[in-house]
């Protein structure tokens, strides 16, 4: 990842540590994986036996790794960081 973005120029790490906090969003990602991983195969597959439940909280765990892990990143940055979208903002070329 590199340390800052190459279109604004946004450190992408503000203090050392920082994205530590980001593990509380991940839970929150994972928390949610899990409740509509479990609910959708409760109605949509009739209550299946627990190891298609598990098998399925995990496939779907890890193939939603990179989202998770990228999201938490950047709503930490959001919520923490003083940083905030600005859809009018124009890069100066030097």
């Amino acid at each position: 990842m590199p340390e800052h973005c190459p279109v604004c120029g946004q450190a992408y790490e503000p203090e050392p540590g920082f994205y530590w906090g980001a593990m509380f969003v991940s839970y929150f990602f994972a928390v949610a994986v899990f409740a509509v991983s479990g609910v959708a195969l409760y109605y949509l597959a009739g209550d299946p036996p627990l190891w298609v439940y598990v098998s399925t909280v995990a496939v779907v765990s890890l193939l939603s790794t990179p989202l998770v892990f990228r999201y938490s990143r950047a709503i930490m940055l959001y919520l923490f960081g003083g940083v905030s979208y600005n859809p009018t903002w124009v890069a100066r070329r030097a």
